[in-house]
């Protein structure tokens, strides 16, 4: 079955947007662009998982 596209809004703050901004404009990209980059990467869903792991323990989320 053949996909489409999607819009995908996010709300963030703004020191993580110009950090988001920063790690784009070392390679050239737009923050838009280096944000789907990273979600493309073969290693984001471990990365997102443990992320998401680390917020609970912190937050003490079961």
């Amino acid at each position: 079955m053949p996909m489409g596209t999607s819009v995908l809004s996010l709300r963030i703050d703004g020191e993580l947007h110009e950090q988001l901004r920063r790690h784009a404009a070392k390679r050239g990209m737009s923050v838009q662009d280096y944000v789907i980059r990273t979600l493309m990467r073969d290693d984001f869903d471990q990365r997102f998982k443990t992320a998401v792991e680390e917020t609970e323990r912190f937050y003490g989320v079961t």
